[in-house]
């Protein structure tokens, strides 16, 4: 099935998993190469701090023809402008700027980007949500991705996706719609699977006019060659389930999409009062 209006994309630094995915139907394929901060914020968590690097962009540009090649570069420090500026001659298609927290910041990268690549803020900081009416309107910025892991936490709340039940994805995709911006957020696990099943997320997507999700690393289980993909799973065939279940989804009832809001809301506050038992005990 052909993917035009929703972009998937897949986090790897692997010439041929790039290759594979991109002809998969995978519509991005993502080099990150944030490392500052990261593990200072997520090394005592489960969370994937990758290894990438500006050599990566060379090999992977080679590698893909039907995708585009996004880069998530370090949050702004004295290397931005160099970075961004290798990013950008090694390939890059959209620069993704991290842990950003002041329009000042925006201004700055998309001045050196020049509208030379596309160029992503990823609003995950509380500050970065109170100044989204001013990022939203200057020149350059082509889209806005939400980082639920980090925005859940900077917010004092108690799971990922909680976001998507207390309104403050809502009142965020409203800003930016007003704009005429397209956006994403978050991370899909295969259809059927995930502590918060892969549909009711993808569901959230549908209904709040998102184009774009990461295939998170539950997806593709931590796969870094393609030959552990290939031993693992059909790429092709969860990257149809997901457009498949994402055209279902589209001609819903607005009874139907209430009720899978409520059944969302349901799972998410299981999984809080889950996660604060633990934590008294």
């Amino acid at each position: 099935m052909k993917n035009n209006n929703f972009s998937l994309m897949f986090i790897t630094n692997n010439k041929d998993l790039s290759k594979h995915a991109s002809e998969s139907g995978v519509n991005r394929i993502f080099i990150d190469l944030e490392i500052n901060g990261k593990y200072e914020r997520q090394g005592h968590l489960d969370t994937l701090i990758s290894k990438h690097s500006i050599d990566d962009i060379k090999s992977v540009r080679k590698a893909i023809t039907k995708s585009e090649l996004l880069v998530r570069i370090n949050p702004i420090f004295s290397g931005t402008e160099k970075e961004i500026n290798d990013a950008i001659y090694f390939g890059a298609d959209i620069i993704m700027l991290p842990m950003y927290k002041t329009t000042e910041e925006i201004e700055f990268c998309s001045n050196i980007i020049n509208n030379r690549a596309k160029f992503i803020p990823l609003l995950e900081t509380k500050a970065a949500s109170q100044c989204l009416e001013e990022v939203v309107k200057i020149p350059g910025v082509s889209e806005i991705y939400i980082g639920l892991n980090d925005l859940h936490r900077d917010l004092g709340l108690n799971f990922m996706f909680e976001p998507l039940t207390n309104g403050v994805i809502d009142n965020l995709v409203s800003i930016i719609k007003a704009a005429g911006l397209p956006f994403g957020f978050g991370g899909i696990a295969r259809i059927g699977e995930g502590m918060l099943p892969a549909e009711l997320i993808l569901a959230e997507h549908v209904r709040l006019g998102s184009s774009s999700v990461i295939l998170s690393r539950t997806f593709h289980r931590r796969s870094e060659s393609l030959s552990e993909l290939e031993a693992l799973m059909s790429l092709d065939e969860e990257v149809n389930k997901i457009l498949i279940k994402r055209n279902e989804l589209a001609t819903r009832s607005s009874e139907q999409i209430q009720e899978d809001m409520y059944k969302i809301k349901k799972i998410v506050n299981s999984i809080i009062d889950r996660k604060l038992n633990e934590k008294i005990v």
